[in-house]
């Protein structure tokens, strides 16, 4: 019976009914409320639907990944520069998958509503209720990311924390060094202005929301694992020569 059920969360029906019910929620808070900006948004269109993987910086739980998916979803719609009118929730792109941390997607019933619109749950390796600790990457949560990769766009969040210029985990330059995805660095900036920690909470009107898709990297994929994630940290721009750089990611980091 539960592998009924792990099929049946997985199938267009339940996650397009979560898209929908989630994107209408959150639409008004991404794109009323404040000003969503999205750069690059063009250059999707060009993209396989498969084995691409998306590597942003991080500023809330849940609001980051929303908006991916409002932007995925308007972008399977044709759309280029903007969401427009939110038409797309009728019959949303689907094939979307987010590595979450466990504990996060566990922690109520909200979270295990949005863990049906594809979280890829894993262990953190650095962190645990609460706790440092140090695991070792589990192969499980590696295979998980693998086979997820065969048929989806995948976003990552290196740093796995909202904390601004936090360094990056060498599981994400692992799985890139493994299976060789299209890598689409990802800048965002405004979520920590504009919605509390969780991003389920509106904390402030109209902000400025910003995502910017930069071109792929070009990755050396026999290059080391620390290497690759240098790359990938100074394309997302959380490396230490763009702390501080602006007047936001100071304020950033003043507000955690």
């Amino acid at each position: 019976m539960s592998t009924f059920f792990a099929r049946l969360k997985e199938t267009r029906l339940v996650k397009g009914l979560v898209y929908a019910i989630v994107g209408a929620a959150s639409y008004p808070g991404i794109n009323i409320f404040n000003k969503l900006q999205v750069n690059g948004m063009e250059n999707l269109h060009t993209l396989p639907k498969r084995n691409v993987l998306f590597v942003s910086n991080h500023q809330t739980y849940f609001a980051d990944v929303i908006t991916f998916i409002h932007i995925f979803c308007a972008v399977s719609w044709r759309k280029k520069y903007k969401l427009g009118i939110p038409f797309y929730l009728l019959w949303p792109f689907t094939r979307i998958k987010y590595v979450a941390a466990e504990e996060t997607m566990k922690s109520n019933w909200l979270s295990k509503l949005l863990s049906l619109g594809g979280a890829i749950t894993v262990k953190r390796t650095w962190r645990s209720e609460g706790t440092e600790v140090r695991r070792s990457l589990d192969p499980t949560d590696t295979r998980k990311i693998e086979r997820a990769l065969k048929d989806n766009w995948v976003i990552t969040f290196p740093q796995g924390t909202t904390k601004p210029f936090a360094p990056g985990r060498k599981g994400t330059a692992f799985i890139i060094k493994q299976h060789r995805p299209i890598v689409i660095p990802v800048v965002i900036n405004g979520y920590w202005r504009a919605f509390n920690k969780k991003g389920l909470k509106l904390k402030k009107r109209g902000s400025l929301l910003s995502v910017t898709f930069k071109e792929p990297l070009d990755i050396d994929y026999n290059d080391t694992c620390e290497n690759i994630l240098e790359k990938v940290m100074d394309a997302i721009e959380q490396s230490k020569q763009y702390m501080l750089r602006g007047k936001h990611h100071l304020m950033s980091s003043l507000d955690k």
